[in-house]
């Protein structure tokens, strides 16, 4: 299946299909105004990457694959912790410290809905070391016709 973020027109996809069939860490499906759609696929071991986003609210939900969830109010205090698997959902609150981990033997399959959009339109991230490259470069940053937060609450990442 062909993914085209295609900016903030209408569109549609089976996000099923696609995020079972997307093989890289990170694939930016739509970008909005107001959201974004990212597919992932977190290779077994390995993780989201602890992090918090000052003014964003994040939703994941998992299509395959096992994993856990860990969240907090501080990188040394994440006090909640779930267990989850195909069907399961996460809400990250924005501001809060989380990550996922996947704790399988197969690719972890996800999708993250952003609000607002958080990555740069169309980002195809093989890796997550492609990932953290094009964050610290630059590149990866979400395009100027969206809304976004104040300039003054950075990302954050342990």
């Amino acid at each position: 299946m062909t993914i085209k973020d295609n900016g903030p027109q209408p569109n549609a996809f089976d996000i099923e299909s696609a995020t079972s069939q997307n093989e890289n860490y990170r694939l930016v499906a739509w970008t909005g105004k107001h959201l974004q759609v990212t597919l992932m696929s977190i290779l077994p071991g390995e993780s989201i990457g602890l992090e918090a986003h000052p003014g964003t609210d994040q939703f994941l939900r998992v299509d395959a694959g096992r994993g856990k969830a860990v969240m907090g109010p501080t990188r040394d205090q994440l006090d909640f912790e779930q267990d989850v698997s195909d069907g399961w959902s996460v809400q990250i609150p924005s501001g809060t410290w989380h990550d996922v981990i996947n704790t399988g033997d197969v690719p972890l399959r996800l999708y993250a809905i952003y609000a607002p959009s958080h990555h740069a339109a169309g980002a195809v991230q093989a890796t997550r070391a492609d990932a953290e490259r094009e964050e610290a470069a630059g590149i990866d940053e979400p395009p100027a016709w969206t809304v976004q937060p104040a300039e003054d609450d950075p990302d954050q990442h342990a």
